[in-house]
């Protein structure tokens, strides 16, 4: 089956079915957050580096940068802020911006293969984004909307997303590079945003073959206890067989989840990374058949 798979300069990471589902941390984000927004603005990146190793210390796999703030210079932020992560972290990055040249400024500085985040169908878009992609060698997240807006139909999203991968095929970058996210919308405001997506990954799976992610924590906006709604949605994706999702892994209940739902996928061999997490260190431990040992009854 497929893996896609990305690097740092020292790391590695794969995405793929049947393997331990990839979290990649959302917190270096301005939107919505205004005191590291102003604190980007003016130079100051220590929130950055402190989110940087805070969500990587919580098992994030891979980290999302973006560095969109209203009247900055997008690209240098961008380009300060990728540089910055990768001297803290070992983790591959998800290169995160809808402006071109902050892509590219981003990739210019970039250590390894990283994750661009994002093309959409839209023919002109494609156009700029993918030869950059092509150009880098790295991957890129296909948001399965074009300029037509989000449709409601899944089939229709399918079809977007089929066209991007066909696009990409045009421009040397394999499926494997591909990483489709459906657009998860929120639960609160289309009641049938869950199903569609399930509906949707398991496609995406099955016929195009694409790893898929989303921005997990959508799909719970408005709601109260959203960490609760988020991390049972993404339990539920992961055996329609998501691969990855943009999320904030400082949230205890929705990292539970995920690592639940991967024992129960069968992606977690021996349930060697669940034991590891929760096991009591203080439970004593007794030699076991053929010299392994084992924690006391």
């Amino acid at each position: 089956m497929t893996d896609t798979v990305l690097s740092s300069a020292t790391r590695e990471v794969a995405i793929g079915f049947g393997r331990p589902f990839v979290m990649i941390g959302e917190r270096i984000n301005p939107t919505g957050r205004k005191l590291l927004a102003e604190e980007m603005k003016n130079g100051d990146f220590s929130r950055v580096e402190a989110d940087a190793v805070a969500q990587v210390e919580a098992g994030a796999q891979m980290l999302d940068v973006n560095a969109g703030i209203p009247l900055a210079d997008e690209p240098a932020l961008l380009a300060r802020a990728i540089t910055l992560v990768q001297s803290v972290t070992d983790v591959p990055i998800s290169i995160d911006s809808s402006i071109i040249e902050a892509l590219e400024a981003g990739l210019t500085v970039y250590e390894g293969k990283p994750l661009v985040n994002s093309v959409t169908g839209e023919d002109e878009v494609l156009e700029r984004v993918l030869p950059l992609v092509a150009r880098h060698g790295a991957a890129v997240v296909a948001i399965s909307n074009d300029d037509t807006g989000i449709s409601e139909d899944p089939d229709v999203r399918f079809e977007v997303a089929a066209k991007i991968v066909h696009r990409a095929a045009d421009h040397g970058i394999a499926a494997a590079d591909v990483i489709v996210d459906p657009l998860v919308m929120p639960i609160g405001a289309m009641g049938t945003a869950g199903q569609q997506v399930f509906a949707l990954v398991r496609r995406l799976r099955d016929e195009l073959k694409v790893n898929t992610t989303c921005g997990a924590s959508n799909v719970s906006f408005g709601l109260p206890n959203r960490h609760a709604v988020t991390g049972t949605f993404l339990s539920m994706a992961i055996a329609h067989g998501m691969t990855s999702a943009i999320m904030n892994p400082l949230h205890p209940e929705v990292k539970t989840a995920v690592k639940a739902a991967d024992v129960l996928a069968g992606h977690d061999t021996d349930c060697a990374t669940w034991i590891r997490l929760n096991r009591d260190p203080s439970a004593p431990v007794r030699e076991r058949r053929g010299g392994r040992r084992r924690p006391q009854a």
